[in-house]
């Protein structure tokens, strides 16, 4: 990154930031001159992270996104190591995949808690620097708010909330100077998606998307992309850039994801899926204690 950059020497927030998407953000906001807070469950893999950036340019804290109090004290412990923030990435997040009749009301609620609730969590922890600085705000949804598809109610219910609640936040602190984006992606190479192939749930569910929603992409050009957005201080940004067509013709997907459900394999077949459990290694940090 040879060309100056608008994030240069300002603070920017990134949670889940120990691995996937959070970790890959927070290396391309480094490379524009941001100093950046790592902020996530798991400290040894935080850790790692900011050891693989330059030296100053990253801290990191473990924290929780459902504990209002501890993302207080976290927005607290930023100000005083890297100043205000400008940039706040609402990152976190975890997903399950099974039928809703098979899932886990306990699983179901976490990932609510951490996708939604810690979204507007973050938000109003941060939002006083972000004021302050009239910074900006990136949430991140998903294809899933897009075109909501079975086996992933609680995903989908949850990441299509974040949508609504950025654009509803945009209005709100928009006149105060404030940006608010929404980024949207479709499969990553993030902890999620790791074991993707080992469960017959994400199995059934890429198989039933068209190319390219059904293509596996690497996770940091899908990063530098939404640093690039971040500078322009956009309101819609795209992992892929096929997701801008995809999000022109929201109104058509529900009713054509049903057809398609109803015509590959039948209600019955997928009641037969066993749910995943959370996913990936961030989703078993997420699903136990705080480390």
């Amino acid at each position: 990154m040879t060309r100056t950059s608008v994030l240069r020497g300002r603070t920017a927030v990134v949670t889940g930031a120990a691995r996937g998407l959070g970790a890959a953000l927070g290396r391309a906001l480094v490379l524009r001159g941001a100093r950046v807070v790592l902020l996530g469950l798991e400290g040894d893999e935080l850790a790692r992270v900011a050891a693989s950036l330059p030296d100053g340019a990253a801290v990191h804290r473990v924290v929780d996104v459902t504990d209002e109090a501890g993302l207080a004290d976290a927005a607290a412990w930023t100000e005083r190591r890297l100043g205000t923030p400008s940039v706040v990435v609402a990152n976190a997040g975890v997903a399950e995949a099974g039928p809703f009749g098979r899932c886990d009301p306990r699983v179901w609620r976490r990932i609510v808690e951490v996708n939604l609730v810690g979204s507007a969590n973050t938000a109003r922890a941060f939002l006083p620097g972000l004021l302050a600085t009239r910074g900006y705000h990136l949430q991140i949804a998903s294809s899933a708010a897009l075109a909501p598809a079975p086996l992933l109610s609680a995903y989908c219910a949850s990441k299509s909330g974040v949508e609504a609640f950025a654009h509803v936040l945009r209005t709100e602190v928009g006149p105060r100077g404030v940006g608010v984006g929404v980024a949207y992606l479709s499969w990553t190479e993030t902890g999620m998606t790791e074991d993707a192939d080992r469960h017959p749930a994400l199995r059934r569910i890429k198989a039933g998307m068209p190319w390219p929603g059904s293509k596996l992409y690497p996770v940091d050009p899908v990063a530098g992309r939404l640093a690039d957005g971040i500078e322009r201080r956009a309101v819609h940004l795209y992992g892929q850039p096929w997701l801008r067509a995809v999000r022109v013709l929201r109104p058509l997907l529900p009713g054509a994801v049903a057809w398609h459900s109803r015509h590959s394999g039948g209600p019955g077949r997928l009641e037969d899926i066993e749910p995943t459990g959370l996913l990936g290694r961030g989703g078993g940090a997420a699903a136990g204690p705080v480390r």
